[in-house]
């Protein structure tokens, strides 16, 4: 706990000089993150094979193991997507609604960081770097705690992203990591409001409970994803197959792959064999409902199996997929409603009043027309990168980026004014 202390101090202390520093420095210190990246890749990639040693021997899901490899192109991509980051127009000092009152009075919001950002991961490794790079570029500090699991992988890219920052002027205490895997500290970290101004979990639903339970700082506790398509009755076969697949396969371990495909009942024996066969190719495991059944029957190139109740509740971060057919978009909706988590859900449809009806009545953080539920994500959307995706309404929803780790103050310009 003293060691946490000491963190948050540092943060403190070095959120305020990071909060003062020019946009052109903390972009400099991006560059030289994007660099030192590049440099290190064969020190990163060593210990990251540590990593992936270590849970192999602990017996971890393949999807797991996918979270966790680094290599030489996605090194590479992390630096690119800090690039771009640098390259964002800078939030910090930007002048919200300024306006003029009827006694000459001028009121207007300045947008702030927020100070100082714990961030509780799981897996993957490149959100040392991706979060690291959005809170330098608004001015942030932040305390980062990685999974046991890529601790390697979190620690080598934290020092390099220390040393990087340090040789741009800006003090290394910037970013920080907890070096120790006791779980304990965990719970510690939560506690510490005095230091930490908003707390993010990025993991499975048992981190986000915990967070949600225990965190005596504001946190955003969404981001679980059981993500849908809903394959309409006036889709596009062809465009149907194509999206629910990438949606499904493109990359299954992260959390705005789809989950279940609800399919319109007088599509579903044209469609449902195009998906199979699309799906099988990938080797993907169907999880269907009695209808669904029906139609795909045994299949020697696809597992199909008899759905449970609780795969439409499961965000299964592999290669299975729910299947079930509905009869009507209300009945879609419905089901959204009573088993989503508000993260990701599609329709595919060429009808535009129910494209909107679909946009107006599912209460997600991203709803998709024609488009794979992958697109929810900070890159894609525009934002450079993400430090977490919310399914909260506050104060952020979808996508996190630069203005979401921002708050503001009021600004009020006055002439000698005074108050009546």
């Amino acid at each position: 706990m003293d060691n946490l202390e000491n963190l948050g101090k540092a943060a403190k202390t070095v959120s305020r000089r990071l909060a003062s520093s020019s946009g052109g420095r903390r972009n400099l210190a991006i560059q030289k993150i994007a660099t030192a990246l590049v440099d290190s890749e064969q020190e990163i990639m060593s210990e990251n094979s540590k990593d992936i040693s270590n849970g192999r021997n602990k017996g971890l899901s393949e999807a797991m193991l996918d979270r966790l490899v680094i290599t030489k192109e996605s090194i590479h991509g992390m630096s690119s997507d800090a690039l771009k980051v640098a390259n964002l127009d800078d939030p910090v000092g930007e002048m919200i609604e300024m306006k003029t009152m009827e006694n000459g009075l001028q009121v207007g919001r300045k947008r702030v960081p927020l100070g100082v950002i714990g961030v509780i991961y799981e897996s993957r490794p490149n959100v040392t770097v991706d979060i690291s790079v959005l809170c330098l570029k608004s001015g942030n500090a932040v305390i980062l705690r990685g999974g046991s699991e890529a601790f390697y992988s979190n620690q080598i890219l934290a020092k390099v992203i220390r040393d990087a920052v340090s040789k741009a002027d800006l003090p290394k205490d910037s970013i920080q990591i907890v070096q120790s895997t006791d779980r304990k500290l965990v719970s510690e970290m939560l506690k510490l409001d005095q230091y930490i101004d908003l707390m993010i979990p990025r993991g499975g639903q048992d981190l986000v409970n915990m967070v949600a339970s225990e965190s005596k700082m504001p946190s955003i506790t969404g981001g679980v994803g059981v993500c849908h398509t809903y394959v309409d009755n006036e889709a596009s076969l062809d465009m149907a197959v194509e999206v629910v697949n990438n949606a499904k396969v493109q990359r299954p371990s992260v959390c705005n792959a789809l989950d279940t495909v609800l399919v319109h009942s007088s599509l579903a024996p044209d469609y449902l064999p195009r998906m199979a066969e699309a799906f099988a190719v990938a080797g993907v495991e169907l999880r269907c409902d009695t209808r669904a059944l029906s139609i795909l029957g045994p299949r020697e190139d696809i597992k199909v199996v008899p759905a449970k109740d609780e795969d439409w509740d499961t965000e299964h971060l592999s290669l299975i997929a729910g299947v079930k057919i509905v009869d009507s978009v209300e009945e879609a909706i419905n089901h959204i409603e009573n088993h989503g988590t508000g993260h990701s859900d599609a329709i595919i449809t060429e009808n535009y009043s129910t494209a909107n009806r679909f946009v107006r009545e599912v209460d997600s953080s991203a709803v998709m027309v024609n488009a794979s539920t992958r697109f929810n994500d900070g890159g894609q959307f525009g934002l450079g990168a993400e430090v977490a995706i919310s399914t909260n309404k506050m104060h952020a929803r979808g996508p996190m980026g630069l203005k979401e780790i921002t708050s503001y103050k009021w600004v009020v310009l006055g002439n000698g004014h005074i108050r009546q």
